[in-house]
């Protein structure tokens, strides 16, 4: 049987959720999400969320900076995403999104700003203010000293307007791992989570929220919605 065209193929398939409680290994997270990625561009699997835990790994982007990379403690790997220097580990939530923009609005920058507001909203549901910073990419909050912190951190990459990557949310993971790079580029800030928050969270709960704040995302990809982050 023929494949749906590019445009169509992943309307009529519903996204698939994908969720994992066992920690992978980012080189096969890599290995997976090319291989969805260029199904997903032939028409002949569905778009996908992919929520999971890495071990502890430090993510190497297209515009790192070595400089940046201040102790190695862990593996170092280029990831093909923007952006710089991040961390992985147990603790952080990441959601990888394969998704096709040739069917959702060929933009990327509205992605990103989709992906900003879907994490924003998902905080919101625990009592965690954020929000997005001019100039400086991811999600902020007010850490327990009152000064600024990156909770989340987002880093894309598009092929055939088929996109990879994506987010990771700070649950509760080993803060001081942070400590070996500059995380993101951005000395000046520092970086917090949930639990440092107050904020317990289990991986089915953080789930369930994304999963209730998915239509908004969905619909910030397209239509009069784009024109908040033109």
């Amino acid at each position: 049987m023929a494949s749906l065209s590019t445009d169509t193929a992943n309307v009529a398939m519903p996204i698939e959720w994908r969720r994992e409680e066992t920690l992978v290994p980012y080189t096969r997270a890599l290995e997976v999400m090319e291989e969805r990625n260029a199904a997903i561009a032939e028409g002949t699997a569905s778009e996908m969320v992919w929520l999971l835990e890495h071990p502890p790994v430090y993510t190497a982007g297209t515009s790192a900076d070595p400089a940046e990379l201040i102790n190695p403690q862990f593996d170092v790997i280029k990831a093909g995403r923007g952006g710089r220097y991040t961390y992985h580990g147990p603790g952080q939530r990441v959601g990888y999104l394969m998704l096709n923009l040739n069917s959702r609005g060929k933009d990327v920058r509205c992605f990103v700003h989709a992906i900003e507001g879907w994490v924003i909203a998902t905080l919101a549901e625990f009592g965690v203010t954020a929000w997005r910073a001019e100039g400086r990419v991811g999600i902020w909050t007010k850490d327990i000293d009152g000064r600024e912190a990156k909770i989340g951190a987002i880093g894309v990459r598009v092929r055939r307007w088929v996109t990879m990557h994506g987010f990771s949310v700070n649950l509760d993971p080993d803060l001081s791992h942070f400590s070996g790079i500059v995380p993101c580029g951005i000395d000046e800030f520092g970086v917090t989570s949930m639990a440092r928050l107050g904020k317990t969270v289990s991986n089915a709960e953080w789930h369930a929220a994304l999963k209730a704040n998915e239509e908004g995302f969905l619909d910030a990809l397209g239509g009069d919605a784009r024109k908040g982050c033109a």
